[in-house]
């Protein structure tokens, strides 16, 4: 299980004290680029290849509070894939310092050509880093976002 041990920031937080819906999207989001960047997909490599990572959807659900300063434990899992790659649910998890799972957010994706404006299946050596991400519990498989005829 890829996984991270970051701190809830101040600019994470919201008016209530605790860390605000933002501060996951934006932690769950820095994992997944930690992620691609440790396993052969740094940022330059994306821009070379003229391709980047598009989330359209993602959901939140929450279980404990996060107060600022807190040590959080994000994991990586992939939930879903199509068999082309062309479409991907990635699934972060944060863990507190008390063992306790405190939110989990899963973002749908996909890979747009930066050229075209266009998403495509992702260049095998990324499929493949896409396949070594342990997976969920609930894993499935994803219709291709590739439409016939060339998309």
């Amino acid at each position: 299980m890829f996984e991270k041990r970051l701190i809830a920031g101040w600019g994470d937080m919201d008016f209530n004290s605790h860390m605000r819906n933002t501060g996951f999207l934006d932690k769950s989001a820095d994992v997944r680029m930690m992620f691609f960047s440790e396993n052969g997909f740094p940022m330059d490599e994306f821009i070379r290849r003229k391709i980047g990572p598009v989330v359209m959807k993602d959901e939140i659900e929450y279980f404990k509070e996060v107060q600022l300063l807190e040590e959080l434990r994000v994991t990586l899992a992939l939930a879903g894939i199509a068999d082309d790659g062309s479409r991907f649910l990635m699934r972060n998890e944060f863990w507190r310092g008390d063992g306790k799972l405190a939110a989990r957010v899963s973002s749908a994706g996909g890979w747009l050509d930066l050229s075209i404006r266009k998403l495509v299946a992702p260049p095998p050596a990324l499929l493949a880093t896409l396949h070594s991400l342990a997976r969920s519990e609930d894993f499935h498989i994803l219709s291709s976002s590739i439409k016939a005829g060339g998309g």
